[in-house]
């Protein structure tokens, strides 16, 4: 068997140009690639990138069918963060709306909260309950 290399996600977008400002600008994300179509960013060591969903669409064959149907989230995107409750009020600042905000989950032990990209992707911020 072929062993896999490294990995990195790429969201599949309508909105490039609002998801490419959201992530650079509002969440600061270093940019390191813009081909028009797509953009990649640096998020620690992971490497991260949107692409136009109707083109992927396109080269998978799936052209036809609906984009998007009301369901569950099927993806959360998650940043580890030195201080949730900074890092909320710092996004909250500059725009970013909250679905949940700051929230202990003993369970999980980690400090949460979670908002939306401009595409409607769940993204979730956390730092451990107990250092």
């Amino acid at each position: 068997m072929t062993t896999l290399g490294a990995m990195h996600v790429r969201l599949l977008v309508a909105g490039l140009e609002a998801c490419v400002r959201f992530y650079r600008d509002t969440l600061g994300l270093e940019q390191t690639l813009d081909a028009g179509v797509y953009a990649e960013f640096r998020a620690g060591d992971a490497v991260f990138g949107v692409y136009r969903r109707d083109l992927m669409a396109e080269v998978v064959g799936s052209a036809g069918k609906p984009a998007l149907e009301e369901s569950q989230d099927t993806v959360a995107l998650i940043f580890a963060v030195d201080d949730v409750d900074a890092a909320y009020r710092q996004l909250q600042a500059q725009g970013v709306t909250f679905v949940v905000g700051p929230t202990d989950r003993e369970a999980w032990v980690l400090r949460t909260a979670h908002f939306r990209d401009p595409d409607g992707n769940l993204i979730e911020i956390n730092t451990p309950l107990h250092r």
